[in-house]
Protein backbone atom coordinates (compact mmCIF):
# COMPACT_ATOMS: atom_id res chain seq x y z
CA UNK A 1 0.00 0.00 0.00
CA UNK A 2 1.05 3.86 -0.73
CA UNK A 3 2.59 5.16 2.41
CA UNK A 4 -0.03 8.18 1.49
CA UNK A 5 -2.56 5.47 1.47
CA UNK A 6 -1.53 4.51 4.63
CA UNK A 7 -1.70 8.00 6.35
CA UNK A 8 -5.34 8.72 5.18
CA UNK A 9 -5.86 5.47 6.79
CA UNK A 10 -4.31 6.20 9.80
CA UNK A 11 -6.25 9.56 9.97
CA UNK A 12 -9.77 7.91 9.32
CA UNK A 13 -9.01 5.14 11.73
CA UNK A 14 -8.31 7.14 14.95
CA UNK A 15 -11.49 9.62 14.15
CA UNK A 16 -13.58 7.23 13.07
CA UNK A 17 -13.23 3.20 12.84
CA UNK A 18 -16.01 2.32 11.83
CA UNK A 19 -15.74 4.56 8.76
CA UNK A 20 -12.78 3.04 7.87
CA UNK A 21 -14.38 -0.44 8.22
CA UNK A 22 -16.67 0.66 5.84
CA UNK A 23 -14.04 1.95 3.06
CA UNK A 24 -13.78 -0.51 0.19
CA UNK A 25 -10.85 -2.32 -0.77
CA UNK A 26 -10.09 0.76 -3.30
CA UNK A 27 -10.76 3.34 -0.44
CA UNK A 28 -8.30 2.12 1.75
CA UNK A 29 -5.74 2.09 -1.25
CA UNK A 30 -6.45 5.44 -2.31
CA UNK A 31 -4.47 8.51 -2.05
CA UNK A 32 -4.11 11.66 -3.81
CA UNK A 33 -0.56 11.64 -5.33
CA UNK A 34 2.19 14.36 -5.00
CA UNK A 35 3.29 14.03 -8.38
CA UNK A 36 2.94 16.33 -11.56
CA UNK A 37 0.04 18.18 -9.97
CA UNK A 38 1.74 18.90 -6.40
CA UNK A 39 5.27 19.76 -8.19
CA UNK A 40 3.12 21.87 -10.38
CA UNK A 41 1.47 23.57 -8.12
CA UNK A 42 4.77 24.69 -6.26
CA UNK A 43 6.09 25.86 -9.79
CA UNK A 44 2.75 27.91 -10.21
CA UNK A 45 3.87 29.56 -6.39
CA UNK A 46 7.30 30.08 -6.85
CA UNK A 47 9.17 29.85 -10.43
CA UNK A 48 9.47 33.14 -10.86
CA UNK A 49 11.52 32.53 -14.15
CA UNK A 50 10.93 29.46 -16.33
CA UNK A 51 7.60 26.71 -15.16
CA UNK A 52 8.18 24.15 -17.32
CA UNK A 53 6.28 21.59 -15.23
CA UNK A 54 2.23 21.24 -16.49
CA UNK A 55 1.15 19.81 -19.65
CA UNK A 56 -0.69 22.76 -21.18
CA UNK A 57 0.74 24.79 -24.23
CA UNK A 58 1.96 28.46 -23.04
CA UNK A 59 2.91 31.69 -25.57
CA UNK A 60 3.62 35.38 -24.34
CA UNK A 61 2.60 34.38 -21.11
CA UNK A 62 -0.55 33.14 -21.45
CA UNK A 63 -2.35 29.81 -22.89
CA UNK A 64 -1.82 28.82 -25.98
CA UNK A 65 -5.36 28.64 -28.04
CA UNK A 66 -7.26 28.77 -31.07
CA UNK A 67 -8.84 31.94 -32.02
CA UNK A 68 -12.35 29.80 -33.33
CA UNK A 69 -12.44 28.86 -29.41
CA UNK A 70 -11.61 32.03 -27.60
CA UNK A 71 -13.95 34.04 -29.82
CA UNK A 72 -16.74 32.00 -28.68
CA UNK A 73 -15.84 32.66 -25.12
CA UNK A 74 -15.86 36.58 -24.93
CA UNK A 75 -16.13 36.99 -21.50
CA UNK A 76 -13.64 34.24 -20.09
CA UNK A 77 -9.73 34.35 -19.94
CA UNK A 78 -7.80 31.45 -21.64
CA UNK A 79 -6.87 30.28 -17.97
CA UNK A 80 -11.00 30.16 -17.03
CA UNK A 81 -12.22 29.12 -19.54
CA UNK A 82 -9.25 26.34 -20.91
CA UNK A 83 -6.90 25.91 -17.97
CA UNK A 84 -6.95 22.58 -16.24
CA UNK A 85 -9.18 22.67 -12.62
CA UNK A 86 -7.73 20.52 -9.82
CA UNK A 87 -9.00 17.27 -8.99
CA UNK A 88 -10.87 18.07 -6.30
CA UNK A 89 -12.51 21.19 -8.37
CA UNK A 90 -12.32 25.04 -7.57
CA UNK A 91 -11.89 26.00 -4.38
CA UNK A 92 -14.14 29.08 -4.43
CA UNK A 93 -16.73 26.91 -5.91
CA UNK A 94 -16.21 23.96 -3.52
CA UNK A 95 -17.20 26.63 -1.13
CA UNK A 96 -19.47 28.18 -2.35
CA UNK A 97 -21.44 25.06 -2.59
CA UNK A 98 -21.12 24.06 0.60
CA UNK A 99 -22.60 27.36 2.14
CA UNK A 100 -25.71 26.64 0.12
CA UNK A 101 -26.11 23.02 1.65
CA UNK A 102 -26.03 24.65 5.37
CA UNK A 103 -28.44 27.64 3.55
CA UNK A 104 -30.94 24.69 2.19
CA UNK A 105 -31.00 22.25 4.95
CA UNK A 106 -31.34 24.52 8.24
CA UNK A 107 -30.99 20.29 10.30
CA UNK A 108 -26.95 21.06 9.63
CA UNK A 109 -26.52 23.54 11.88
CA UNK A 110 -23.80 23.03 14.16
CA UNK A 111 -22.73 20.12 12.34
CA UNK A 112 -19.36 19.31 11.02
CA UNK A 113 -19.75 18.37 6.68
CA UNK A 114 -16.86 17.60 4.32
CA UNK A 115 -16.21 20.44 2.00
CA UNK A 116 -17.51 18.85 -1.32
CA UNK A 117 -15.32 17.34 -4.08
CA UNK A 118 -16.33 18.31 -7.55
CA UNK A 119 -17.40 15.68 -9.85
CA UNK A 120 -18.80 15.17 -13.60
CA UNK A 121 -22.20 15.35 -12.43
CA UNK A 122 -23.87 12.70 -10.29
CA UNK A 123 -23.47 10.19 -12.69
CA UNK A 124 -19.45 10.41 -11.80
CA UNK A 125 -20.07 11.41 -8.64
CA UNK A 126 -21.85 7.95 -7.88
CA UNK A 127 -18.74 6.25 -9.33
CA UNK A 128 -16.89 7.41 -7.04
CA UNK A 129 -18.70 6.26 -4.28
CA UNK A 130 -18.58 3.00 -5.50
CA UNK A 131 -14.65 2.77 -5.87
CA UNK A 132 -14.70 4.01 -2.56
CA UNK A 133 -17.04 2.60 -0.73
CA UNK A 134 -18.42 -0.75 -2.30
CA UNK A 135 -17.08 -4.29 -2.79
CA UNK A 136 -18.09 -6.97 -4.86
CA UNK A 137 -20.74 -8.73 -3.27
CA UNK A 138 -21.68 -5.81 -1.28
CA UNK A 139 -25.64 -5.17 -0.32
CA UNK A 140 -27.26 -2.09 -2.09
CA UNK A 141 -30.64 -1.68 -0.61
CA UNK A 142 -33.20 0.14 -3.03
CA UNK A 143 -36.55 0.83 -3.63
CA UNK A 144 -38.26 -0.85 -6.75
CA UNK A 145 -38.95 2.09 -8.60
CA UNK A 146 -35.49 3.32 -9.37
CA UNK A 147 -33.45 5.11 -11.74
CA UNK A 148 -31.99 2.13 -14.18
CA UNK A 149 -28.42 3.76 -14.44
CA UNK A 150 -27.86 2.56 -10.70
CA UNK A 151 -27.83 -1.29 -11.88
CA UNK A 152 -24.94 -0.50 -14.05
CA UNK A 153 -22.55 1.74 -11.78
CA UNK A 154 -23.20 -0.62 -8.68
CA UNK A 155 -24.40 -3.87 -9.86
CA UNK A 156 -22.46 -4.73 -13.32
CA UNK A 157 -19.54 -2.06 -12.97
CA UNK A 158 -18.90 -3.19 -9.39
CA UNK A 159 -20.57 -6.18 -8.72
CA UNK A 160 -22.47 -5.50 -5.74
CA UNK A 161 -25.87 -7.10 -4.73
CA UNK A 162 -28.98 -4.42 -5.47
CA UNK A 163 -31.72 -5.66 -3.53
CA UNK A 164 -35.70 -3.88 -4.05
CA UNK A 165 -38.29 -3.18 -1.64
CA UNK A 166 -41.36 -1.80 -2.71
CA UNK A 167 -41.16 2.55 -2.36
CA UNK A 168 -45.07 2.98 -2.05
CA UNK A 169 -47.25 1.01 1.01
CA UNK A 170 -50.78 0.37 0.24
CA UNK A 171 -52.02 3.95 1.40
CA UNK A 172 -49.72 5.34 -1.02
CA UNK A 173 -46.54 6.09 1.76
CA UNK A 174 -43.03 5.87 1.61
CA UNK A 175 -42.71 2.11 2.52
CA UNK A 176 -41.18 2.06 5.92
CA UNK A 177 -41.78 -1.38 6.83
CA UNK A 178 -40.95 -2.98 3.17
CA UNK A 179 -37.29 -1.00 4.25
CA UNK A 180 -37.32 -2.15 7.62
CA UNK A 181 -38.16 -5.38 6.47
CA UNK A 182 -35.54 -5.74 3.69
CA UNK A 183 -32.76 -4.72 5.95
CA UNK A 184 -33.51 -6.75 8.96
CA UNK A 185 -33.35 -10.28 6.84
CA UNK A 186 -29.67 -9.38 5.42
CA UNK A 187 -28.10 -7.86 8.31
CA UNK A 188 -26.43 -10.65 8.80
CA UNK A 189 -25.18 -11.41 5.38
CA UNK A 190 -22.77 -8.64 5.42
CA UNK A 191 -20.29 -6.65 7.27
CA UNK A 192 -21.96 -3.36 5.98
CA UNK A 193 -25.01 -2.05 4.60
CA UNK A 194 -25.46 0.54 1.62
CA UNK A 195 -28.92 2.00 1.48
CA UNK A 196 -29.50 4.60 -1.36
CA UNK A 197 -32.06 7.28 -1.41
CA UNK A 198 -33.05 8.90 -3.80
CA UNK A 199 -35.46 12.27 -3.20
CA UNK A 200 -37.36 13.53 -5.21
CA UNK A 201 -37.16 10.05 -6.93
CA UNK A 202 -36.59 8.91 -10.36
CA UNK A 203 -38.83 7.94 -11.45
CA UNK A 204 -42.01 8.87 -9.79
CA UNK A 205 -41.34 12.40 -8.51
CA UNK A 206 -42.27 11.31 -4.98
CA UNK A 207 -40.26 12.56 -2.06
CA UNK A 208 -41.16 11.50 2.17
CA UNK A 209 -42.86 13.69 4.30
CA UNK A 210 -41.09 15.33 7.13
CA UNK A 211 -42.56 12.36 9.27
CA UNK A 212 -41.84 9.08 7.10
CA UNK A 213 -37.84 10.46 6.68
CA UNK A 214 -37.50 10.55 10.79
CA UNK A 215 -39.15 7.05 10.38
CA UNK A 216 -36.49 5.91 7.88
CA UNK A 217 -33.95 7.67 9.89
CA UNK A 218 -34.95 5.78 13.24
CA UNK A 219 -34.68 2.14 11.20
CA UNK A 220 -31.05 3.51 10.21
CA UNK A 221 -30.39 4.47 13.79
CA UNK A 222 -31.50 1.19 15.14
CA UNK A 223 -29.74 -1.25 12.86
CA UNK A 224 -26.27 1.41 13.97
CA UNK A 225 -27.16 1.13 17.78
CA UNK A 226 -27.33 -3.07 17.32
CA UNK A 227 -24.26 -2.58 15.74
CA UNK A 228 -24.25 -2.37 12.35
CA UNK A 229 -22.47 -0.42 9.99
CA UNK A 230 -24.09 1.89 7.27
CA UNK A 231 -23.27 3.70 4.23
CA UNK A 232 -26.30 6.13 3.27
CA UNK A 233 -25.68 7.03 -0.06
CA UNK A 234 -28.20 10.39 -0.94
CA UNK A 235 -28.95 10.78 -4.45
CA UNK A 236 -30.03 14.64 -3.87
CA UNK A 237 -30.39 15.22 -8.25
CA UNK A 238 -33.30 16.79 -8.05
CA UNK A 239 -33.07 18.45 -4.49
CA UNK A 240 -35.12 21.37 -3.73
CA UNK A 241 -37.74 21.05 -6.33
CA UNK A 242 -40.95 20.07 -3.75
CA UNK A 243 -44.11 20.94 -4.23
CA UNK A 244 -46.70 19.99 -1.08
CA UNK A 245 -46.71 21.11 2.02
CA UNK A 246 -45.36 18.88 4.99
CA UNK A 247 -42.87 16.89 2.26
CA UNK A 248 -39.37 16.89 3.25
CA UNK A 249 -37.41 20.09 1.89
CA UNK A 250 -33.97 19.32 3.71
CA UNK A 251 -31.79 16.57 2.16
CA UNK A 252 -32.09 13.47 4.81
CA UNK A 253 -28.19 13.89 4.52
CA UNK A 254 -28.70 16.64 6.87
CA UNK A 255 -30.83 14.18 9.20
CA UNK A 256 -28.41 11.62 9.61
CA UNK A 257 -24.91 13.50 9.53
CA UNK A 258 -23.27 13.24 12.88
CA UNK A 259 -26.27 10.51 14.30
CA UNK A 260 -24.36 7.54 15.08
CA UNK A 261 -20.63 6.92 14.65
CA UNK A 262 -21.87 3.60 12.28
CA UNK A 263 -23.94 5.66 10.06
CA UNK A 264 -21.53 7.75 7.03
CA UNK A 265 -24.18 9.86 5.28
CA UNK A 266 -22.72 10.30 1.59
CA UNK A 267 -24.26 13.53 -0.41
CA UNK A 268 -24.52 13.61 -4.08
CA UNK A 269 -25.86 16.72 -5.51
CA UNK A 270 -25.27 18.89 -8.57
CA UNK A 271 -26.02 22.10 -10.36
CA UNK A 272 -26.94 19.71 -13.31
CA UNK A 273 -30.86 20.13 -12.12
CA UNK A 274 -30.97 22.51 -9.89
CA UNK A 275 -29.85 25.29 -11.41
CA UNK A 276 -30.63 23.79 -15.01
CA UNK A 277 -27.13 23.38 -16.66
CA UNK A 278 -27.35 19.39 -17.00
CA UNK A 279 -24.64 19.54 -20.28
CA UNK A 280 -22.07 21.48 -18.07
CA UNK A 281 -21.56 18.60 -15.71
CA UNK A 282 -21.22 19.74 -12.45
CA UNK A 283 -21.56 17.54 -9.46
CA UNK A 284 -20.11 17.26 -5.95
CA UNK A 285 -19.31 14.82 -3.23
CA UNK A 286 -20.11 15.67 0.38
CA UNK A 287 -19.51 13.26 3.54
CA UNK A 288 -21.34 13.30 7.20
CA UNK A 289 -21.02 11.69 10.03
CA UNK A 290 -20.59 11.40 13.58
CA UNK A 291 -16.60 12.10 13.97
CA UNK A 292 -14.20 11.46 17.12
CA UNK A 293 -11.47 14.19 17.48
CA UNK A 294 -10.05 16.25 14.82
CA UNK A 295 -13.07 16.46 12.18
CA UNK A 296 -11.63 18.62 9.55
CA UNK A 297 -8.23 16.43 9.47
CA UNK A 298 -10.63 13.48 9.23
CA UNK A 299 -12.73 15.07 6.32
CA UNK A 300 -9.64 16.11 4.53
CA UNK A 301 -8.83 12.35 4.35
CA UNK A 302 -11.62 11.14 2.86
CA UNK A 303 -11.83 14.40 0.26
CA UNK A 304 -7.91 13.55 -0.62
CA UNK A 305 -9.10 9.97 -1.56
CA UNK A 306 -12.19 10.81 -3.35
CA UNK A 307 -9.87 13.11 -5.13
CA UNK A 308 -7.61 11.00 -6.08
CA UNK A 309 -10.07 8.71 -7.33
CA UNK A 310 -11.11 12.09 -9.59
CA UNK A 311 -7.58 11.96 -10.37
CA UNK A 312 -7.62 8.23 -11.27
CA UNK A 313 -10.74 8.06 -13.85
CA UNK A 314 -11.33 11.41 -15.13
CA UNK A 315 -8.50 13.75 -13.96
CA UNK A 316 -10.76 16.83 -13.19
CA UNK A 317 -14.11 17.85 -14.11
CA UNK A 318 -14.44 21.18 -16.54
CA UNK A 319 -13.09 23.97 -15.55
CA UNK A 320 -14.91 26.28 -17.95
CA UNK A 321 -18.19 24.16 -16.41
CA UNK A 322 -17.45 24.64 -12.59
CA UNK A 323 -16.56 28.60 -13.80
CA UNK A 324 -19.71 29.25 -15.27
CA UNK A 325 -21.51 27.91 -12.53
CA UNK A 326 -20.17 29.82 -9.55
CA UNK A 327 -20.20 32.94 -11.50
CA UNK A 328 -23.85 32.38 -11.91
CA UNK A 329 -23.85 31.92 -8.23
CA UNK A 330 -22.30 34.87 -7.72
CA UNK A 331 -25.00 37.04 -9.57
CA UNK A 332 -27.79 38.88 -7.87
CA UNK A 333 -30.12 37.46 -9.90
CA UNK A 334 -29.60 33.81 -9.39
CA UNK A 335 -32.23 33.21 -6.10
CA UNK A 336 -34.47 34.93 -8.27
CA UNK A 337 -33.82 33.82 -11.36
CA UNK A 338 -34.43 29.78 -9.70
CA UNK A 339 -37.07 30.92 -7.73
CA UNK A 340 -39.40 31.55 -11.65
CA UNK A 341 -38.03 28.27 -12.90
CA UNK A 342 -39.73 26.55 -9.37
CA UNK A 343 -42.80 28.27 -10.14
CA UNK A 344 -43.06 26.91 -13.62
CA UNK A 345 -42.07 23.52 -12.41
CA UNK A 346 -45.01 23.53 -9.38
CA UNK A 347 -47.65 25.20 -11.33
CA UNK A 348 -47.21 21.68 -14.04
CA UNK A 349 -47.54 19.43 -11.11
CA UNK A 350 -50.10 20.71 -9.33
CA UNK A 351 -51.77 21.27 -12.69
CA UNK A 352 -51.51 17.46 -13.21
CA UNK A 353 -52.85 16.57 -10.08
CA UNK A 354 -56.21 18.95 -11.66
CA UNK A 355 -56.40 16.91 -14.12
CA UNK A 356 -56.21 13.35 -13.32
CA UNK A 357 -58.84 14.11 -10.72
CA UNK A 358 -61.27 14.06 -13.76
CA UNK A 359 -62.45 10.07 -13.46
CA UNK A 360 -62.40 9.37 -16.99
CA UNK A 361 -59.15 8.44 -16.77
CA UNK A 362 -59.21 5.81 -13.77
CA UNK A 363 -60.21 2.70 -16.18
CA UNK A 364 -56.82 3.38 -18.44
CA UNK A 365 -54.10 4.36 -15.72
CA UNK A 366 -53.78 6.09 -11.87
CA UNK A 367 -50.76 7.87 -10.98
CA UNK A 368 -48.42 6.85 -8.55
CA UNK A 369 -48.02 8.91 -5.53
CA UNK A 370 -45.74 12.36 -6.34
CA UNK A 371 -44.38 15.66 -5.27
CA UNK A 372 -41.56 17.11 -6.62
CA UNK A 373 -39.00 16.58 -8.95
CA UNK A 374 -38.67 16.60 -12.91
CA UNK A 375 -41.73 13.47 -13.05
CA UNK A 376 -44.54 11.41 -12.35
CA UNK A 377 -45.51 7.95 -13.18
CA UNK A 378 -48.77 6.34 -14.49
CA UNK A 379 -49.74 2.50 -14.15
CA UNK A 380 -51.27 1.17 -16.71
CA UNK A 381 -54.41 -0.63 -16.31
CA UNK A 382 -55.20 -3.79 -18.78
CA UNK A 383 -52.61 -3.22 -21.57
CA UNK A 384 -48.81 -3.71 -21.52
CA UNK A 385 -46.71 -0.08 -21.35
CA UNK A 386 -44.78 -0.36 -23.76
CA UNK A 387 -47.54 -1.01 -26.31
CA UNK A 388 -48.84 2.52 -25.19
CA UNK A 389 -45.64 3.71 -25.58
CA UNK A 390 -45.08 3.16 -28.95
CA UNK A 391 -48.89 3.63 -29.78
CA UNK A 392 -48.29 7.37 -28.37
CA UNK A 393 -45.26 7.67 -30.56
CA UNK A 394 -46.10 6.44 -33.94
CA UNK A 395 -50.14 7.51 -34.18
CA UNK A 396 -49.30 11.24 -31.86
CA UNK A 397 -46.09 11.72 -32.12
CA UNK A 398 -45.88 11.59 -28.35
CA UNK A 399 -42.80 10.71 -26.34
CA UNK A 400 -42.68 8.88 -22.98
CA UNK A 401 -40.62 6.24 -21.30
CA UNK A 402 -42.38 3.12 -20.25
CA UNK A 403 -40.66 1.18 -17.50
CA UNK A 404 -41.20 -2.67 -17.53
CA UNK A 405 -44.92 -3.90 -18.00
CA UNK A 406 -46.74 -1.56 -16.49
CA UNK A 407 -45.83 2.25 -15.99
CA UNK A 408 -45.23 5.16 -17.55
CA UNK A 409 -42.79 8.07 -17.19
CA UNK A 410 -43.88 11.17 -17.75
CA UNK A 411 -41.53 14.52 -17.51
CA UNK A 412 -43.55 17.16 -16.92
CA UNK A 413 -40.35 19.21 -16.56
CA UNK A 414 -40.39 19.30 -20.69
CA UNK A 415 -44.06 19.80 -21.15
CA UNK A 416 -45.67 23.01 -21.55
CA UNK A 417 -48.91 24.13 -19.26
CA UNK A 418 -50.71 24.63 -21.61
CA UNK A 419 -50.24 21.06 -23.03
CA UNK A 420 -50.77 19.02 -19.75
CA UNK A 421 -54.17 18.18 -20.34
CA UNK A 422 -54.15 17.57 -23.92
CA UNK A 423 -50.96 14.87 -23.12
CA UNK A 424 -52.99 13.23 -20.75
CA UNK A 425 -55.79 12.83 -23.08
CA UNK A 426 -53.96 11.11 -25.79
CA UNK A 427 -52.53 9.11 -23.20
CA UNK A 428 -55.82 7.78 -22.50
CA UNK A 429 -57.09 7.82 -26.12
CA UNK A 430 -54.07 5.33 -26.71
CA UNK A 431 -55.24 3.16 -24.23
CA UNK A 432 -58.74 2.58 -25.27
CA UNK A 433 -57.82 2.30 -28.57
CA UNK A 434 -55.49 -0.37 -27.56
CA UNK A 435 -57.48 -2.06 -25.15
CA UNK A 436 -60.28 -2.37 -27.92
CA UNK A 437 -57.54 -4.14 -30.90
Amino acid sequence: MNPLAEELNEIILNCNPFTFQMLSQVGKNLFFPKGILTQSAEAKEKAYRFNATIGMAMEKGTLMCLQSVTEQLPNFTPEEALSYAPSYGLQPLRERWKDEIYRKNPSLMGKEISLPVVTQAITHGLSVVGDMWVDPGDLIFLTDKLWGNYNMIFGVRKGARILQFPLFDNSGSFNLKGLEASLEEHKDKAEKLIVLLNFPNNPTGYTPTKSEAQGIVNILLGLAEAGKNIVVICDDAYFGLVYEEGVLEESIFAYLTNLHERILAVKLDAATKENYVWGLRVGFLTYGTHVRGDKRQFYEALEKKSAGCVRGSISNASRLSQEIVLRSMRAKSFYEEKRQRYQTMKERALLIKEILKDTKYKENFEAYPFNSGYFMCIKVKGIDAERVRLHLLEKYGVGVISLGSNDIRIAFSCVEKEDLRELFDLINNSITALKAN
